[in-house]
């Protein structure tokens, strides 16, 4: 029942951060370039819950985005399962007490994530790479993002814990004695 109740605010999660992309960052853009929240919270997931459920999601956000925007179907699907991953794999050798930490992945997942869409998006639709244009909109929403993960850090710990004591049984900080 906990873990349903937790996917459910995971579900919620997403369709407010979707509001926010949509009506807020559209108009608050930096350079004409927006945050990219999805990626933030799919690392968030795979951090703190599961592997499982950090690429369940990814996959799932990232072809309803795809559905939504995508030129191609599958390209933010197969990116997002790959930032679920990684924040599983983060979990296990890096600290998610340390605000540094969660910054420096998050912002290297934004890049991964651009780089992999943007590159795969190429080859696929057959357009000329610019490399300093993308330079330019990688740095920006990665300043952005890492900008939205200082302000959200609080919000993402406190769930964060609730979610690591519902799907990691084993955590020495969650055992119950």
């Amino acid at each position: 029942m906990r873990k349903f109740s937790v996917v459910v605010c995971l579900v919620i999660s997403f369709l407010i951060i979707y509001f926010l992309q949509v009506n807020v960052f559209s108009v608050f853009t930096i350079a004409g370039v927006k945050p990219n929240m999805f990626v933030i919270f799919i690392l968030f997931i795979g951090l703190f819950a599961n592997q499982c459920l950090g690429i369940t999601f990814g996959v799932m956000v990232g072809l309803i985005l795809d559905l939504l925007y995508g030129k191609v179907i599958g390209i933010t699907a197969v990116m997002l399962c790959i930032i679920g991953y990684l924040g599983a794999y983060f979990d296990k050798n890096f600290s998610k007490e340390n605000k540094f930490t969660i910054i420096i992945m998050g912002a290297g997942a934004t890049v991964l994530f651009e780089l992999g869409v943007y590159f795969m998006n190429s080859i696929i639709l057959n357009f000329e790479t610019e490399y300093w244009y993308l330079a330019k909109i990688l740095l920006i929403e990665v300043v952005y993002n890492i900008l939205l993960t200082i302000i959200c850090y609080p919000i993402m710990q406190k769930m964060g814990y609730i979610m690591d004591r519902t799907f990691k049984k084993n955590n020495i900080l969650t055992r119950y004695f």
